[in-house]
């Protein structure tokens, strides 16, 4: 995606606005598609194995980089796909704008390199929980948690007292009942 952004398509519908998106999400077991500054993660289930279902995502990724295609139907829908959670805004809290450039600045990139992305959901200053949404690869991994508590926690608390904890906001996929074992990542690293 370029620039730092990223941007997330959970079903046909949010995949509407990528042409490469829809191709992808279509792929008989593929659940979502995420896009990062300079890579692209694919989730399936675990009903379909990969030695079946990794050909067609080549295929899809060649077949559409090769024609030069746009990731995105117009440049409003690139614009609109990604991150706007941390901009500041005026109505924020001096905490709020602190911890927005804190997830901005330092906590992205290191998630955007294990090919995820991580989203500012809120923050309660009653009892000091931030909320966060991981994305991509990030999303529902086993060490989402440890990642959660001894990184972002962590420095969170370090930098802006305020903060007494964060907590990952469910991805829809958990309230139904899926488990996370059955998810299954694949992503590609494109060259700048």
């Amino acid at each position: 995606m370029g620039e730092g952004g990223s941007a997330e398509f959970l079903d046909t519908r949010s995949a509407i606005t990528s042409p490469l998106a829809i191709r992808l999400i279509g792929v008989q077991g593929v659940l979502t598609v995420f896009y990062g500054p300079d890579f692209i993660s694919v989730t399936k289930d675990s009903e379909n194995p990969w030695a079946i279902v990794k050909p067609e995502i080549y295929s899809i990724l060649m077949e559409h980089f090769s024609s030069g295609q746009s990731l995105f139907r117009s440049a409003e829908d690139r614009a609109q796909a990604g991150p706007q959670d941390t901009r500041i805004l005026d109505t924020d809290s001096e905490t709020v704008a602190m911890i927005k450039e804190l997830l901005e600045t330092r906590v992205r990139p290191a998630i955007m390199e294990d090919g995820g992305d991580i989203e500012y959901r809120d923050f309660n200053e009653n009892d000091g929980l931030v909320k966060v949404k991981l994305k991509g690869s990030c999303r529902g991994c086993d060490s989402s948690t440890v990642t959660l508590k001894t990184g972002i926690e962590r420095m969170l608390m370090h930098y802006i007292p305020e903060v007494k904890g964060v907590e990952q906001v469910c991805p829809i996929l958990s309230l139904i009942g899926t488990s996370d074992s059955m998810y299954h990542r694949f992503w590609i690293k494109r060259k700048k």
